[in-house]
């Protein structure tokens, strides 16, 4: 979420065309076509943030610039050329990092919580703790996964650290 992707096609002898189907998980088609021989584009029903992006010396691309949840799904590039007809399908997965809060509830146990992630955080504590994971997900796609840290015994440090593991990256807090 919030970076940019370029996908590329396969290009193989003198591009006459190149055109773009996106199937979003959610929502409906959209489809880019750039024709070489007249420097004509066309889109239909395509966001804002989804276009063509030239370089010199190589084909047409697509670039999707701050991706967002709903942008996940399939890409399928089609390009016309005189070495033939050649196709290339992307399936789009959008990662969320989660938002990273530790707090402690009215009984002064900490509570670990990872905000609206894109595959659900894996939480973990040091020292260990023998608490089980809470998920509540949400209308976009994201999940809020919650733990609240239960001593495995009573020989516990002054300091509770909550781990996050997730693809987008892995962080950790601390509470006294």
């Amino acid at each position: 979420v919030g970076d940019s992707s370029v996908l590329t096609c396969l290009i193989k002898g003198q591009v006459s065309m190149v055109t773009w189907t996106i199937t979003p998980k959610v929502g409906g088609p959209c489809s880019l076509v750039y024709r070489i021989d007249t420097n004509m584009t066309h889109r239909t029903n395509c966001s804002d943030n989804i276009n063509w992006t030239f370089r010199a010396g190589l084909a047409p691309a697509l670039e999707i610039k701050q991706v967002e949840i709903a942008q996940e799904g399939n890409y399928l590039c089609e390009v016309a050329s005189t070495d033939g007809d050649f196709s290339r399908t992307y399936d789009l997965t959008v990662l969320a990092p989660p938002r990273l809060s530790l707090y402690c509830d009215e009984q002064g146990s900490p509570v670990c919580e990872a905000a609206a992630g894109k595959p659900p955080a894996q939480l973990s504590w040091v020292p260990e703790s023998s608490s089980s994971a809470e998920q509540k997900c949400h209308d976009n796609g994201t999940v809020t996964v919650l733990s609240k840290f239960t001593a495995c015994s009573t020989n516990v440090t002054n300091v509770t650290t909550c781990m996050v593991s997730h693809p987008a990256g892995n962080w950790s807090q601390s509470i006294a």
